[in-house]
């Protein structure tokens, strides 16, 4: 491996592989299971040789026609991309490597090693890169894998303290990300002359390290920008979600389990959208997972695509503000003449439609569910819920939204707002740091 690309010494080199290296062996010895290297090792010569199969048998057939609307709206609607990590119906939403948001919650492991609570991140990301549902074991093994990559390069954290407050929390992360690049394996092998069939080794470690370090990034971000910039240290004991949030300061069964939901229905959304999209294009160039990253949070951090949540969460504190001062009490009625008042003004009700789903999102039934568990009295919630009742059928009968149902955005803020993470600024940033759709690069390059 050449160190001169990265900027480490050789002597730091060899001893942060013997680290790794000596880290996995202990890790196996409490579970005879396959790796996620091992699983991916199995499973990239079959996934070769079926897309080999498929160009073979289908790579001259038509996917359809183009039309002009379609080239100067973007390629809305275009069949042009392959995307296997997920898959977006109109009818019946997101589907994660086949399976529902429901199934998840059925069949991942949870905190306490069963399926009762919500999934650990650990295990959507395993099933995100193999296909396959991961065991307990798996998820542990997963679990110890990340904490062991998650130190940052030592020039990260002075570099993160050292800009200034008033800088966007977004422009914050993508420096962060980059500044983690001198670390990049990939960069290093494809400088030492690594063969085509093998980059996909060092763009998982890359994609892994990614993953593994941008929580504290990510939190080094919040305390710096918003409170003392105090970061408590990584835990090793908890999971993925539940150590992210003792770094954010927030502590509780609660906010771990939004934490953990959260993750995982935000963890993909088909390759479309801008940010998933401009990773995966920067990815194609052979530029390393943090150099495709940083492109992605770029893309990410556009006021139409990334601040939707926030949006809706203005307009929710508005109404109620608004009634307050007016002495007007929340409920069908009043939300009805106030979302009338939206779309008179010329305004959008935020949080609702969606580019291809033609009913409620299923990511906001499960946010719904959520708070219906955790939070029912909250006043925001009742709000949220009114909302939903009347709604729809203001869209319907204004004629004007193909989709009348809310999608996703218009949740997340209120439960992360019942919470304490009333930053909404810094929600944006929350999404990057958490969307493991940006990192599939793996699944790119074994062809």
């Amino acid at each position: 491996v050449s160190t001169q690309s990265t900027g480490v010494s050789p002597q730091a080199t060899m001893m942060r592989q013997a680290v790794s290296i000596l880290s996995r062996r202990c890790q196996r010895s409490f579970s005879a299971e396959p790796t996620l290297h091992e699983r991916l090792a199995a499973l990239i010569p079959e996934n070769r040789a079926m897309w080999t199969d498929i160009k073979k048998q289908h790579g001259s057939k038509s996917l359809g026609e183009v039309t002009v609307d379609q080239a100067i709206g973007g390629a809305r609607g275009v069949k042009c991309m392959i995307w296997e990590t997920s898959l977006l119906d109109a009818q019946e939403g997101i589907r994660f490597r086949g399976h529902t948001i429901p199934d998840l919650q059925n069949v991942l492991p949870d905190a306490e090693g069963g399926v009762a609570g919500e999934p650990l991140p650990e295990g959507i990301l395993w099933l995100l890169l193999t296909g396959e549902v991961p065991t307990p074991g798996q998820v542990d093994w997963l679990k110890a894998e990340l904490h062991s990559r998650a130190a940052l390069p030592s020039h990260v954290e002075p570099l993160l303290r050292s800009l200034p407050k008033d800088m966007h929390p977004m422009t914050m992360l993508s420096t962060g990300i980059m500044a983690l690049q001198t670390e990049s394996k990939f960069a290093a092998a494809y400088q030492s002359g690594v063969g085509k069939m093998d980059y996909w080794e060092s763009t998982l470690e890359d994609c892994l390290d990614v993953i593994a370090r941008i929580p504290e990034v990510a939190a080094l971000i919040y305390r710096c920008k918003f409170h003392d910039g105090q970061v408590a240290d990584r835990d090793t004991s908890l999971d993925y979600a539940a150590n992210f949030n003792r770094m954010l300061g927030f502590h509780g069964d609660g906010i771990d389990e939004l934490m953990r939901m959260y993750i995982c229905i935000h963890t993909d959304h088909e390759g479309g959208n801008a940010s998933a999209h401009t990773t995966h294009l920067v990815g194609s160039t052979l530029a390393d997972a943090y150099l495709s990253l940083a492109g992605g949070m770029n893309a990410l951090a556009g006021p139409l695509h990334g601040l939707a949540n926030q949006e809706v969460l203005r307009w929710i504190i508005d109404l109620k503000a608004k009634f307050d001062a007016e002495g007007k009490q929340v409920n069908a009625d009043t939300i009805t003449e106030f979302a009338w008042d939206t779309l008179r003004s010329g305004k959008v009700i935020p949080g609702y439609g969606h580019a291809v789903l033609r009913k409620t999102d299923p990511r906001y039934t499960a946010q719904r569910e959520f708070a219906l568990k955790h939070m029912p009295e909250d006043e925001l919630f009742k709000i949220v819920s009114t909302i939903y009742e009347v709604v729809p059928d203001v869209l319907t009968k204004h004629g004007k939204t193909k989709n009348p149902w809310p999608n996703v955005d218009s949740h997340s803020g209120v439960l992360l707002q019942h919470y304490g993470f009333t930053e909404h600024e810094y929600y944006t940033v929350l999404f990057g740091a958490v969307s493991y759709t940006h990192l599939t690069l793996p699944t790119k390059r074994i062809v």
